[in-house]
């Protein structure tokens, strides 16, 4: 079986992540499987690796791509926010290691049919779980006005959301907006086409924007740093993909904020809040891929590796 999703800077993620031959370690987001079977495939007999998803689809794709280690692998249909808890269920207390490659996948995009592409006729879906009660076509069809132009502004760092939301508006009275490329049409018919290298589709912050919000993405991503310093073994790793500077932005401070330890006024002679750190940052700057991975794999482009080791 040919997998559509190449994952993204794995001898990076590899290096930052493995410390442990024989270690217990967590993909919280396995999508297809790439980075788990790297994983797998360089660790130990003794060694055990936890695959999370919210999609079943793509934990039906990684049981059957990782099938030759179904003894040290385990799989479970949760999001990585649940975290703590999928490892209590399973009896563990800390692991080695923890990865998540956060965004949307090649597969998502390509071939599960819920409307992730404005580039392909799919309902506007957007559910990676489809579990959740909440679709891209609920929010688009009855929001008002106001709160669609506050998603997409605040998801999708878009500058003209005003004239976007207004357009939904107006256009969604005539009828239900109901497919990605009906959406994504309605938006190029408003916001000019940017042209040069690296020029995006105009759908893509409002498509980026509606995803976020229908999946609760920075809400989950928010609460699993809360819990992350209590889930590793001391010089246990945590490595994040991230995709979008609002993802980055809330890892990279999370980060600097761990490393810091000490949140008492620099003045103060003496510390009095008594927070000690608890990682030490791998990478001050992130990691970005080479040009010659984005030539391979273009979607590779705006992905920024940041890790750090549990002190």
């Amino acid at each position: 079986m040919e997998y559509p999703h190449q994952p993204v800077l794995v001898q990076e993620v590899l290096d930052s992540l493995l410390t442990a031959r024989d270690g217990l370690y967590v993909d919280g987001t396995v999508g297809t499987g790439g980075h788990s079977e790297k994983i797998a495939m360089l660790t130990g007999r003794k060694a055990r690796l936890i695959c999370l998803d919210r999609d079943p689809e793509a934990i039906d794709i990684s049981r059957q791509r990782l099938a030759s280690f179904k003894d040290k692998v385990t799989f479970v249909q949760q999001s990585y926010a649940a975290l703590d808890r999928v490892l209590s269920d399973l009896s563990i207390e800390r692991v080695h290691g923890i990865l998540l490659d956060l965004g949307v996948s090649s597969y998502q995009l390509e071939h599960c049919g819920r409307g992730f592409s404005f580039n392909r006729d799919e309902p506007l879906d957007m559910r990676m779980d489809p579990r959740d009660k909440v679709t891209a076509r609920q929010l688009v069809n009855r929001l008002g006005r106001k709160e669609l132009e506050d998603i997409i502004r605040r998801y999708g760092e878009e500058r003209r959301a005003r004239r976007i939301a207004k357009a939904i508006e107006n256009t969604r009275k005539r009828g239900p907006i109901s497919s990605s490329v009906q959406l994504a049409n309605l938006i190029r018919s408003i916001v000019p086409r940017s042209h040069g290298p690296g020029a995006k589709d105009p759908a893509t912050r409002t498509f980026q924007a509606l995803r976020i919000a229908v999946n609760r993405e920075l809400e989950n991503l928010e609460s699993f740093l809360s819990k992350c310093p209590e889930l590793l073994l001391k010089g246990g790793r945590l490595v994040i993909l991230t995709y979008h500077s609002l993802e980055d932005r809330m890892v990279k401070k999370a980060m600097v904020d761990w490393e810091r330890g000490c949140t008492c006024p620099p003045d103060l002679p003496v510390c009095k809040c008594g927070k000690a750190p608890l990682f030490r940052r791998l990478s001050r700057k992130g990691i970005k891929p080479s040009r010659e991975e984005i030539e391979k794999n273009p979607r590779a482009r705006s992905a920024m590796l940041r890790a750090a080791e549990r002190i």
